[in-house]
């Protein structure tokens, strides 16, 4: 195994808004608060907990204020919420955040899809976010979606990714999750993008964000860790997917993130029999069976133990 192969690594868990939003049931405030609230005595140290965005472009977030302002903090944890604009920010600072992230596209067919903005308007705005959250002292993170491949245009430059890594890292963000939102990454392309992406951003500064809609994430994963990045985002039981990238599966599953982590010797400080039940849990609430493999496998093993 790669010397560079961080022996930590932290999880982003982001099934409460990027797992949600794709659901077509409409969970109530409190079942999220339930979640939530498991997730923050799971050992997970970074959640993202809701979206500030108009509810009627995701309604299954509409109850941002009320989720964020009920949740039980745990201290230690980083909470943190998607927020568009500027009005996005002030609801999100009044109901008490102190982390959050600004989204756009490395595709310009998908950035005009999913924001109804260039990718040139889409950074002028964030000027409204970035520059007034630092001043309040709440961090901005970022995502930058569709790096690897487009479903309206297809393969992306990897050069785009890079100069938008550079321009946001110029603009105070403090990191930048990569998302390969229609899961069409292979090991290899991970690799070159990833390499080239470093020669202007420095590891802590990067995050991993794969959805598993054909199977590549674990592998995709291994293949950052190899260079050390150490930031990893997941939503728990696999849930997910994009309203606006047709096809698009759900994120790769926390809980099979952390068997394969925990089983190479790598500490997160997470409890993955924590995560399965919470993972169990939202299944319920959902109303129907996550696409997560340790969770069919831990659900097949509990059965057979009772």
């Amino acid at each position: 195994m790669s010397n560079r192969v961080p022996s930590r690594v932290r999880i982003y868990e982001v099934g409460p808004r990027d797992g949600l939003q794709n659901e077509s049931r409409l969970l109530p405030a409190a079942e999220k608060i339930a979640v939530l609230n498991l997730l923050s005595r799971s050992g997970l140290d970074a959640i993202e907990v809701t979206s500030f965005v108009n509810p009627k472009w995701i309604p299954q977030l509409a109850d941002a204020e009320e989720v964020a302002s009920k949740i039980d903090r745990v201290p230690g944890v980083t909470y943190s919420c998607l927020v568009p604009n500027r009005q996005g920010l002030e609801r999100a600072l009044a109901a008490g955040m102190r982390e959050v992230a600004v989204f756009l596209s490395a595709s310009e067919t998908h950035n005009k899809k999913n924001v109804n903005k260039t990718i040139t308007e889409t950074l002028a705005a964030f000027e409204e976010v970035v520059t007034p959250a630092s001043e309040q002292g709440v961090r901005v993170r970022a995502y930058v979606s569709t790096v690897y491949g487009c479903p309206y245009e297809g393969k992306v430059d990897p050069q785009k990714v890079v100069a938008l890594t550079e321009e946001l890292l110029r603009r105070g963000v403090y990191q930048i999750s990569l998302g390969d939102t229609i899961g069409v990454a292979t090991p290899l392309q991970v690799k070159d993008l990833l390499e080239r992406v470093l020669k202007v951003a420095p590891l802590e500064a990067l995050a991993m964000h794969f959805h598993d809609t054909r199977g590549t994430a674990l592998a995709n994963v291994f293949a950052g860790l190899e260079l050390g990045i150490a930031t990893v985002d997941s939503a728990i039981g696999g849930l997910g997917g994009c309203p606006y990238a047709p096809g698009a599966a759900g994120n790769l599953a926390t809980e099979d993130l952390l068997y394969m982590l925990h089983g190479m010797g790598i500490e997160t400080g997470v409890v993955l029999e924590a995560i399965i039940d919470c993972s169990i849990k939202m299944a319920a609430l959902v109303g129907h069976e996550l696409p997560s493999k340790m969770l069919r496998a831990a659900i097949g093993t509990r059965s057979r133990g009772k």
